[in-house]
């Protein structure tokens, strides 16, 4: 677990269950994509941190699959690129990533509304949006199956701090 924080307080601060939390820590149970971004949150990590930074490695939950890509890290910023495969008919809801992270959705083929709750946008094969992440935000395909590349930018500040509200880097991760 992160520095000195008990298995309990990390599922507080990702708003997951005890129980729920300690079955993915155990390899039990299998996360979503959105538990795995409540807890890459509350710990203040990127995700990419919660897939050992492993290429390739996919994570889903109900209309949208997420495949790793890459991760660059530099003084400013991590920066993680996904590869999504979009269900057509469901809408992805994503909970906030923290303070400063933003997305950026460039549509490889079909038809995707992304963005920030609210101000979404349609994009067709070929064209991007870039957005804030740090609040709630979706991703819906449109006229059937859409893919689209998500590049996710977090800032080193909230990389370096700790569970929601607190400093010091996690030591290790579920």
């Amino acid at each position: 677990m992160a520095q000195g924080l008990s298995l309990g307080a990390i599922a507080a601060a990702a708003g997951i269950g005890k129980g729920s939390l300690s079955e993915i820590e155990n390899g039990v149970r299998n996360p979503t994509l959105s538990t795995l971004y409540s807890l890459a949150g509350a710990l203040g990590l990127p995700l990419s941190a919660l897939l050992a930074e492993r290429t390739g490695a996919e994570v889903a939950s109900p209309g949208i699959v997420a495949r790793l890509l890459d991760v660059r890290e530099d003084a400013d910023a991590t920066v993680e690129v996904f590869a999504l495969a979009l269900t057509p008919g469901a809408v992805h809801r994503s909970d906030a990533h923290g303070p400063g992270v933003t997305e950026q959705v460039l549509v490889t083929a079909g038809r995707v509304r992304a963005g920030a709750a609210g101000e979404e946008r349609v994009m067709s094969q070929g064209e991007a949006h870039a957005f804030p992440a740090d609040g709630p935000h979706t991703y819906e395909a449109l006229d059937g199956a859409a893919h689209a590349l998500n590049i996710i930018r977090t800032p080193t500040e909230r990389r370096n701090s700790g569970p929601r509200g607190t400093t010091g880097s996690p030591t290790s991760t579920a």
